[in-house]
């Protein structure tokens, strides 16, 4: 059993309590247009290109067998079409300004990064977290991985936009500890608008996981002028009111760093670069949410 990893990190401390490792899966149902991990849209490996780090010394092209790489007028021009993501030019590159993302690995091979930090785990109450990308859209990895840490104690916890099959949603609910939900707009309408799907099966799953006694916490991206309206505030005080089990409310305060990695992957970004969330803008979300009644958990 393998899966399409892009990123493992040791010693992280917001995705879950305690001290985790969080596996990062490629692939995701969504297009959100705030997205900061664009890189993790599509299941397959990507090449990514740094501008800024590049010297214009040609090796990538001396070392790439498919033409992929040209320089004209000062810049580097990569032909994504031609790429087979063999990795040579990421190899030749002493710069650093070329890298692959994305790598399949087995369950095992993953378990062995995770296990090492055990007694991290142990005393901090923390653990292993999927997230992505979208974990449940690589569902026979990330069960495979979540049953084999349970069978070694080991907490389990799944960032999700809890855009899934129910039935799939079910088979997965059994394998979880704790649960970060996003909760990403209100309104269906808007929901379609931002992410490309609407909230309708996602409020759906919400209730199951409310309904199995999961620890949840509620996981709202904040990205000023886009989402922060006050339909949106008053729905999470709605859920919060609604499932009073529920672990924590969390605002996810919006940053800028997906526009740079667009362009980094080829793409354009589906928003135009927005400056990052102000203290005073996350305040202000922060104090209508409390004059409704919502409890707010600490900033991420």
């Amino acid at each position: 059993m393998t899966g399409i990893i892009f990123d493992i990190q040791r010693a992280s401390y917001h995705d879950g309590p305690g001290i985790r490792t969080t596996v990062f899966l490629k692939g995701c149902p969504l297009r959100c247009v705030w997205c900061h991990n664009p890189e993790s849209y599509r299941r397959k490996p990507v090449l990514l290109f740094s501008q800024e780090k590049c010297q214009m010394c040609g090796a990538c092209k001396m070392a790439c067998n498919y033409d992929v790489h040209s320089f004209s007028e000062g810049t580097h021009q990569i032909d994504r079409s031609q790429c087979v993501l063999c990795g040579d030019c990421v190899e030749a590159c002493v710069y650093d300004a070329l890298e692959i993302k994305g790598k399949e690995m087995t369950v095992d091979q993953v378990f062995a990064e995770i296990i090492k930090d055990r007694v991290f785990y142990e005393t901090s109450g923390g653990g292993m977290t999927l997230s992505g990308g979208e974990p449940l859209a690589q569902p026979g990895f990330s069960l495979a991985l979540l049953r084999k840490c349970k069978a070694e104690g080991i907490q389990t916890c799944v960032e999700t936009s809890g855009f899934a099959a129910e039935a799939l949603f079910l088979e997965f609910l059994p394998e979880i500890d704790v649960l970060l939900f996003d909760y990403k707009a209100t309104d269906p309408a808007a929901h379609r608008a931002l992410t490309g799907q609407t909230n309708e099966q996602i409020l759906r799953n919400l209730d199951l996981a409310v309904q199995a006694g999961k620890e949840i916490y509620l996981r709202c991206p904040m990205v000023p002028g886009v989402n922060d309206t006050a339909v949106h505030l008053a729905g999470i005080a709605a859920l919060s009111a609604r499932y009073p089990s529920i672990a924590g409310i969390e605002l996810m305060s919006y940053h800028n760093m997906g526009a740079a990695k667009n362009e980094r992957i080829g793409e354009v970004a589906l928003m135009a670069e927005l400056p990052n969330a102000t203290e005073a803008q996350i305040s202000a979300w922060r104090s209508q949410l409390r004059a409704l009644g919502c409890d707010i958990g600490g900033e991420k």
